[in-house]
């Protein structure tokens, strides 16, 4: 058994170069970093009241943080699963753990950026003051990686193959941050949704965070949310991952 130290130099050696990967992959860095701040220029231009830019930034940091891990492992496990490369990592002498590791950090290391320039944009461009309170925003953002990390390598495990990845991803993605961005507005029917999903609590407390200034005893529910849905998330990721095909 590899000693913990190892282990660690070798995370860090293959997070050094998921990085390196990712970087040159255009595509990648497209969806993960310039298609969140597009939505972010896009809304805030027609939305120009400062309430609205106070709902609208947050929205925007948590579909972000929803983009880079949620999103993205689903589309990496499914590729990496059916074009063999978990089956010929995992017979390698790299710890696996050491490889998931690695490119966990990769999405890690996506949110962390995303999010701060998120927040610089918001400071510099439309209204919102630095964030209010920043362990609880790094709290928030923490939780949400692990929550949307977990459910998306837990996605993986639903679709059959890389070709209908970008539908069963976007068939989630894309109506659940319809409704989440601005839940409180939302008809009865769709806030309900929304209230029972992970995303809308993660946006209240980065809004509390970033916003408000409203401290985690205001956000005890959210965070309760969350907390069930990583609980569920990392079951689902571990009970039903593999390193195999489904296809020959």
């Amino acid at each position: 058994m590899p000693e913990p130290r190892s282990v660690a130099a070798l995370s860090w050696r293959q997070f050094r170069l998921e990085r390196t990967m990712f970087w040159r992959n255009p595509s990648a860095a497209f969806f993960n970093f310039l298609l969140p701040l597009l939505f972010l220029v896009l809304l805030c231009a027609v939305l120009t009241k400062q309430s609205d830019r106070d709902v609208i930034v947050p929205g925007i940091a948590g579909m972000a943080v929803l983009a880079t891990t949620f999103s993205a492992l689903a589309y990496n496990v499914v590729f990496l699963r059916e074009q063999g490369i978990l089956k010929r990592m995992r017979g390698t002498p790299l710890p696996s753990g050491a490889y998931l590791l690695g490119i966990a950090g990769n999405a890690v290391a996506n949110t962390a950026i995303q999010v701060v320039l998120i927040v610089v944009a918001g400071k510099v461009f439309y209204g919102i003051d630095w964030p209010q309170d920043v362990p609880e925003l790094v709290l928030f953002v923490v939780l949400g990686v692990v929550c949307f990390a977990s459910l998306g390598v837990a996605l993986a495990h639903a679709i059959p193959t890389f070709e209908a990845a970008t539908v069963y991803v976007n068939v989630i993605f894309l109506p659940v941050v319809f409704i989440s961005i601005d839940a409180a507005h939302d008809p009865a029917f769709l806030r309900g949704i929304a209230e029972a999903l992970p995303l809308a609590h993660l946006i209240d407390g980065l809004s509390a965070a970033m916003v408000s200034g409203e401290g985690l005893g205001d956000e005890w529910s959210a965070l309760g949310v969350l907390v069930v849905w990583t609980v569920l998330g990392v079951a689902l990721a571990i009970r039903g991952f593999s390193w195999e095909q489904r296809r020959g």
